[in-house]
C-alpha cells in the first residue's frame, strides 16, 4: 500500500503554505462545516479505492478490472512498483471531499467522477505538444499574482489551493509561491491594478478563491470595491460542485453587498455531479441573484458523448445555471490520456444544437496563448 503523500497545496507537496497549515489544523466543531469537510477530505489514493470497494491502486486485481472494462484512462499498472505510483503522487497528490465521493458509484472503476480524481500511471507519460504551461499563464503576468490575457479584464491568483485535485488541471504546475499571500503583500499589485483604468472586470481564481475564509474574502473584496474603474467581479470556482457546503448565506452576502456585479463561473463536467447538495448550492446562488455559468472540459471516457453533455446542460439549465463553455483539453503535461479529438467535440456540439434550445448549448472553445480571447472551435 502506498503511504499518503498528499498535501493540500497543488504546487510543492514538500512545502506547506500558511493557508494549508490553517486548513490542516481545522478540527474544532465551532469552525464552519465546509472547513471541517475540507480538513477531512480524502488525501490517500488507497483510501479512495477502499471507500469505493475497489482494489488498491497498482495491484494486479485493479489492472485486470480496468482492462476488463476497456479502460485506457484511470490507474493501470505500468511498472508494477510503488516507486512509479509514488512519483505520480509526489507530482500531484490526491484530494477528494466526502460530498464528491458520495456521488461516485461503488465498485465501478470507470465511474466518471472517480476518473477525474484517480491518479494514473499515464501521468508520467511524455506526449508531444504537452507542456507545464499550455495556456501561457507565466507570460501573462501583469503584476505579482495578477494575469492579464484579454482586454478589459484581469485575473487574480488568490490562493494555490483547491478543494479537489482534478488530474487534468492546467495549473497543476503553476508557481503559486510567487503570488502574494497576505493582503499586505497584495498592496503593490493592487496599486498597479488601480493605475490601469482599462480594466473593468477582476476575476478571482487560483487554485480556488472560495478556499479563502469569509473574513479574508471580505477584506479582498473591500479593496477591489474601492477601485472605481472596476465594475464586475467574477469568481472561478469548483467548490460549489465538489464542496457545496461552502455556499453559505454569509458567502453570498459578501458578493450581494459588493458594489461590483458578481458572476460565478462553476466547473462541472458530468451530470452526476449536479445532484443532491450540489444542486441545492447552485439554486442558492441563482436565487441570491448571482449569475451562474458553467464551464466543462471535454474528457475522454468521462463526458465525450452527446448524451452525457446533453444531460449535463439540461440539469444546469433546470437549476438556473447557464452552460457557458465546453473546453477542449488544455495540454498540460500528464493529462494526454484525457484528450479527445476536436472533430468529436464539434460533432457533439452540432448534435446538442439539434436537441436543446440555443441558450442551453455551450460554446466549444480552446485557449490559445497570445490570442485576444478564447478561440471558438466551429
Amino acid at each position: 500500500m502506498i503511504k499518503n503523500l498528499a498535501s493540500g497545496d497543488k504546487t510543492a507537496p514538500k512545502t506547506i503554505s500558511r493557508d494549508q497549515e490553517t486548513i490542516s489544523v481545522i478540527t474544532s466543531k465551532n469552525k464552519p462545516q465546509w472547513q471541517r469537510e475540507l480538513a477531512n477530505a480524502i488525501r490517500s489514493a488507497d483510501l479512495l479505492c477502499e471507500r469505493l470497494g475497489l482494489k488498491a491502486i497498482g495491484s494486479d486485481a485493479t489492472t485486470t478490472q480496468a482492462k476488463a472494462s476497456g479502460a485506457e484512462a484511470g490507474m493501470t499498472q505500468k511498472d508494477g512498483d510503488e516507486a512509479s505510483l509514488s512519483a505520480v503522487l509526489e507530482q500531484f497528490p490526491v484530494l477528494v471531499p466526502e460530498s464528491f465521493l458520495k456521488r461516485m458509484t461503488p465498485q465501478n472503476p470507470r465511474d466518471p467522477l472517480l476518473l477525474q480524481v484517480l491518479p494514473s500511471f499515464h501521468e508520467l507519460d511524455k506526449a508531444v505538444g504537452y507542456s507545464f504551461d499550455p495556456v501561457g499563464d507565466r507570460q501573462s503576468v501583469f503584476a505579482p499574482g495578477i494575469l492579464q490575457k484579454y482586454p478589459g479584464r484581469a485575473l487574480m491568483i488568490t490562493v494555490g489551493q483547491c478543494a479537489v485535485h482534478c488530474r487534468y488541471c492546467f495549473r497543476r504546475n503553476y508557481p503559486y509561491h510567487q503570488s502574494p499571500r497576505s493582503l499586505e503583500q497584495w498592496g503593490p499589485s493592487l496599486d498597479k491594478l488601480r493605475q490601469n483604468r482599462q480594466i473593468e472586470e477582476i476575476i478571482l481564481s487560483g487554485g480556488d478563491p472560495l478556499v479563502l475564509s469569509d473574513q479574508r474574502l471580505a477584506k479582498l473584496i473591500g479593496q477591489l470595491d474601492a477601485i472605481n474603474h472596476l465594475k464586475r467581479i467574477r469568481v472561478h470556482t469548483r467548490l460549489p460542485i465538489v464542496l457545496p457546503s461552502r455556499v453559505t448565506e454569509g458567502l453570498l452576502d459578501l458578493f450581494r453587498h459588493s458594489r461590483l456585479q458578481p458572476i460565478f463561473v462553476v466547473h462541472a463536467n458530468h451530470p452526476n455531479e449536479i445532484v443532491d447538495d450540489c444542486a441545492e448550492a447552485i439554486v442558492r446562488m441563482v436565487r441570491a441573484g448571482i449569475p451562474v455559468l458553467n464551464q466543462a472540459v471535454l474528457l475522454k471516457g468521462i463526458n465525450d458523448t452527446t448524451g452525457t453533455q446533453a444531460e449535463l446542460c439540461r440539469r444546469l439549465i433546470n437549476l438556473g445555471a447557464i452552460p457557458y463553455y465546453l473546453h477542449q483539453l488544455d495540454r498540460i503535461e500528464g493529462a494526454a490520456h484525457f484528450e479527445t479529438g476536436v472533430a468529436l467535440g464539434k460533432k457533439i456540439i452540432e448534435e446538442l444544437k439539434q436537441q436543446l434550445p440555443g441558450y442551453a448549448v455551450p460554446k466549444y472553445v480552446r485557449e490559445i496563448p497570445g490570442e485576444p480571447g478564447k478561440t471558438e472551435l466551429t
